[in-house]
């Protein structure tokens, strides 16, 4: 599993990788550009798209079907029924592929407020905390999850990222942290 990473270098207010010191962002995302905002988005890696799924599922039971029909048609009459029971098992895996082919986490972080949403399958968990306030620390140990704490609050990401990029998914939500409170900090003086 992987995540998306950023298809366009980031504009202003946030820092570019090319000037020193300046966090460079893999995961991140330029939300808006009129607004100091990033989003992460983590995602599952799947080959095919659910539609694309169900077109590849409709091919197999058409073809499936007709060599079924043909023997049918010559006398084997069970081979139908085995193909439909086949059909139907096949056709409940893909489902179960499908529902969960769109997990994702979506991290969001703006006008002072870093906002996780997880879906996983139809369940939409969201929790949002104060920028400021926010903790990332490592939910166990070396590749667990990252864990965000603040306001009575925790939610655990990284789950669609390979183990070795999760630290540094933890070190990327930390300098847009301290990027964001700064920049909010110099817009209330």
């Amino acid at each position: 599993m992987t995540a998306a990473s950023v298809h366009a270098p980031s504009p202003a207010p946030w820092p570019r990788a090319t000037q020193a010191g300046a966090p460079a962002w893999r995961f991140a995302q330029q939300a808006d550009p009129g607004v100091a905002a990033l989003e992460w988005l983590l995602k599952r890696n799947c080959s095919m798209s659910p539609g694309q799924l169900f077109g590849i599922y409709l091919s197999l039971c058409a073809v499936s079907l007709g060599i079924a029909l043909g023997f049918s048609w010559q006398g084997a009459s069970p081979i139908l029924a085995f193909a439909g029971i086949e059909l139907l098992l096949v056709g409940a895996a893909l489902l179960v592929y499908a529902r969960h082919a769109a997990d994702h986490e979506r991290i969001a972080l703006a006008r002072g407020a870093l906002t996780v949403t997880h879906q996983h399958g139809r369940l939409v968990e969201r929790t949002e905390f104060r920028a400021a306030w926010v903790r990332v620390e490592p939910a166990a140990g070396d590749g667990s999850l990252v864990e965000l704490s603040g306001d009575g609050q925790r939610a655990r990401v990284g789950r669609y990222l390979r183990p070795e990029w999760r630290a540094t998914l933890a070190q990327e939500l930390r300098a847009a942290l301290r990027t964001h409170t700064l920049i909010s900090d110099l817009k209330q003086r």
